[in-house]
């Protein structure tokens, strides 16, 4: 092995492992900070929390765009979807079979499904132009909006009382919270730029295409944040934020993460992109439907259909490896 080769390995190590604490740092500090500015927990929790969790994949997917390498932007993006669904939802429910709802059949998921079947009709032609880019930005405002304004509307909602009770247990002097908030922002941006780069050594080294490192490695590194708070809340029984996390991230990745990256820099993928990674993220996405249904009852995604989706998921990976050894 080579020391290029050996530097860019360290260099994905140290910085998936700077990423998952800078991003914590960095939702903490801006809970906080939002908080002594009179923001109620609703909306920190809707917005901020929201945000920050699917940081990294903004971050890295944007400095993939404008370093030219799309493939680590758009494998980013629609790899940590899949994974979000097949190995952290399938680990998840292994670990705690996971309750749906019935509004998440009929609200959520509806959504995120009309969402992938936009992405799939852009990427038809094998380009993300910056006007596609600006359709993905103004839908994913566009819901955000009327998600806050549905909150808010509410006259009692439990995310914001989970919220509140977080913020009372973490009480944060408002110089602490902004000098948390300024150094998890600057690491954030560090750690993604030496995930990129080191992401490209080793693509670049290994001789594959950068798209198969952003769907593998830089995927899983960044959908940490989501494993780690589905697992917690899995353990705890709080299946609606174990749920909650994979829709409202894979939401985030979809539209903002693709968007960003795609306004920073248009994007061209060959055609596997869409007849293997947007069929399998798909597929996976309308499965939900079939898995949350309750037939005799409430719906729930049992440690049988968690283990199927997670020889989805090892399947997955074993045919991208199986594909680059040839």
């Amino acid at each position: 092995m080579t020391n290029s080769m050996m530097w860019a390995i360290l260099a994905v190590i140290s910085g998936l492992a700077l990423l998952v604490w800078s991003a914590d740092r960095f939702v903490e500090g801006s809970a906080a900070t939002a908080r002594h500015l009179g923001m109620s927990p609703l909306l920190i929790g809707m917005v901020i929390v929201g945000f920050g969790t699917s940081a990294p994949e903004m971050v890295v997917s944007a400095f993939a765009a404008a370093q030219g390498t799309p493939g680590i932007a758009l494998g980013n993006a629609y790899g940590s979807n899949i994974t979000n669904i097949a190995l952290i939802l399938g680990l998840t429910a292994m670990l705690s079979p996971i309750a749906v709802h019935s509004q998440v059949l009929r609200k959520e998921l509806p959504i995120l499904s009309g969402v992938t079947l936009l992405a799939a009709w852009q990427l038809w032609d094998g380009r993300i132009t910056r006007f596609d880019a600006l359709v993905l930005l103004c839908v994913f405002a566009g819901l955000m909006g009327w998600t806050i304004f549905q909150g808010v509307r509410r006259p009692a909602d439990a995310l914001g009382s989970e919220m509140a009770q977080a913020l009372a247990e973490n009480i944060m002097p408002i110089r602490r919270a902004i000098f948390w908030l300024v150094v998890g922002l600057v690491l954030l941006i560090v750690s993604s730029r030496l995930l990129v780069w080191g992401a490209v050594g080793i693509a670049s080294g290994f001789g594959v295409s950068d798209l198969i490192i952003g769907l593998t490695i830089v995927a899983v590194g960044t959908s940490l944040p989501e494993l780690a708070s589905s697992v917690i809340a899995a353990r705890k029984n709080e299946h609606d934020i174990a749920l909650g996390n994979i829709l409202g991230s894979n939401l985030f990745n979809t539209l903002a993460v693709v968007g960003i990256a795609g306004s920073i820099q248009p994007m061209t993928v060959g055609p596997e992109v869409f007849f293997r990674d947007m069929t399998v993220m798909a597929a996976l996405t309308f499965s939900l439907f079939v898995l949350g249904y309750g037939f005799k009852g409430q719906g729930r995604i049992n440690r049988l259909e968690g283990a199927i989706l997670l020889a989805v998921y090892i399947g997955y990976c074993s045919y991208l490896v199986i594909s680059v050894l040839k």
